[in-house]
C-alpha cells in the first residue's frame, strides 16, 4: 500500500513549474481538485441515504 502511495503521489508545483503554457496549469490545477471532489460527492451520498434509512425507521 505503501509503495503505491508514493507512485502515485503527484508533485503539482513542479508539473506548474514546468507547464508549456496558462493551459496546462489550469488542466493541473483542475485534475488536482477532482479526486477531492469525487469523495466528497460520495460521501454526501452515503450521508444522505443514511439519513434517508434513518426517517424510514431501518
Amino acid at each position: 500500500m505503501k509503495m503505491i502511495f508514493l507512485v502515485l503521489q503527484v508533485d503539482v508545483a513542479e508539473k506548474i513549474k514546468n507547464a508549456p503554457d496558462s493551459g496546462y496549469q489550469i488542466g493541473v490545477v483542475i485534475g488536482s481538485f477532482i479526486p477531492f471532489l469525487i469523495l466528497g460527492g460520495i460521501a454526501l451520498w452515503m450521508y444522505k441515504r443514511a439519513k434517508k434509512r434513518d426517517e424510514n425507521g431501518y
